[in-house]
């Protein structure tokens, strides 16, 4: 998969011993495939309808092409990378790169050939997952819950998982584990506005506030934070998703523009956006997850787990008292989660079971997700 980020492709090789079960699972390989940033800026540009007059739907072809190319290729070595070879691998689950995600239209939208993807690989290919879900009533996300509560959930604590993708997300995993009580959603942005005032600043040079050094540096205009919480999407109740239509581009550069003509800097715009996305995440947890006061432990995934100067401030917004981990403690290295998610989402969708949590996307019914790409063979499956 590549996220909402565009930086890389994840590619993730999970190995289950039972064909039914969950657990236990092996992640015997992974992998990150950069994108060149001319690629990550088309991809940005189409998703933000900035394509040249007359060329959206030939650019929109182009990419799905490319992109089909990109992940076979990705899957391909992640098996190398195994000592495996392709002939041994029984499917692949492909996520694709989401360029429009509209739930008030139901729809979604994710680009990477599949046939594609199973033609150049010779394995059965899973993917677009998310329109069933939407056809069901759902959001068509957050899908991950599904394997947080199998790979990441414990009958004895409460757990909070949080994804810091381009995104903001939550699970929340209440001691007992059972699915019904499970509650999940998009909170708002993490690093997609951090990203996109940097490079918006930078020309394109800077791509991230790496290590959260400039919101180190920076000083957080309480103004503009307020400003920023007064959001009808923080405030909307779950099941809810956002993206880069509503939290992207656009809303960066909006931001940047308005902080040069108030004189403000760069470094204090990002720590601004740094407490914002911190400041949301505490108050999602206060508003909608009722229970959260029991919260054993936070587990942290997605990229912005590897910014410190963001997790000192969730940690701070959070209060103590709470443990505060990362993914890899649980047998999830963080990098990894979200394409592992999928593997296990293609799989069920290959044994024909339910492969989300209907509470956690507003689905009517538990539905099996996701449209097959035959491999070489024309079997399902190897």
């Amino acid at each position: 998969m590549s996220g909402t980020s565009a930086d890389a492709i994840d590619a993730a090789l999970v190995e289950w011993d039972d064909p039914r079960a969950p657990r236990p699972f092996r992640l015997r390989a992974y992998r990150e495939d950069p994108l060149e940033p001319e690629l990550q800026q088309r991809i940005h540009a189409l998703a933000a309808g900035r394509t040249a007059p007359g060329t959206t739907l030939r650019e929109l072809l182009a990419l799905d092409v490319l992109l089909g190319e990109r992940f076979a290729a990705s899957a391909a070595a992640v098996a190398a990378d195994a000592g495996m070879s392709l002939a041994d691998v029984d499917a692949v689950a492909s996520h694709g790169q989401t360029v429009a995600h509209h739930p008030e239209l139901r729809g979604s939208l994710q680009i990477g050939d599949p046939s594609r993807i199973a033609e150049r690989t010779g394995c059965t290919t899973v993917a677009d997952f998310r329109p069933r879900d939407l056809a069901a009533g759902g959001e068509g996300a957050p899908l991950a819950p599904f394997f947080h509560l199998a790979a990441l959930g414990d009958p004895a604590e409460s757990r909070l998982v949080l994804n810091l993708g381009g995104m903001a997300n939550v699970t929340w995993l209440p001691r007992g584990g059972d699915p019904d009580d499970v509650i999940a959603f998009d909170v708002g942005p993490a690093n997609a506005l951090m990203d996109g005032v940097v490079r918006a600043a930078s020309g394109g040079r800077e791509r991230i506030d790496r290590d959260g050094s400039r919101a180190r540096r920076g000083r957080v205009e309480a103004a503009l934070l307020l400003r920023l919480l007064d959001d009808d999407f923080l405030r909307k109740s779950p099941p809810k998703s956002t993206g880069r239509e509503r939290y992207g581009a656009a809303e960066a550069e909006a931001l940047w523009r308005e902080s040069l003509d108030a004189g403000r800097s760069l470094d204090d715009l990002v720590a601004t956006l740094c407490a914002f996305t911190a400041e949301a995440v505490a108050h999602a947890c206060r508003t909608h997850l009722a229970g959260v006061d029991s919260l054993d432990r936070l587990l942290v995934g997605g990229g912005g787990a590897r910014n410190p100067t963001l997790m000192q401030a969730l940690a701070s917004a959070l209060g103590a008292g709470v443990a505060v981990e990362p993914f890899d403690r649980h047998g999830v290295p963080a990098d990894a989660a979200e394409a592992m998610a999928f593997a296990l989402l293609g799989r069920n969708a290959l044994l024909g079971l339910p492969n989300h949590l209907p509470r956690c996307t507003g689905a009517s019914r538990a539905a099996v997700l996701g449209e097959i790409a035959p491999g070489r063979s024309g079997r399902i499956g190897r």
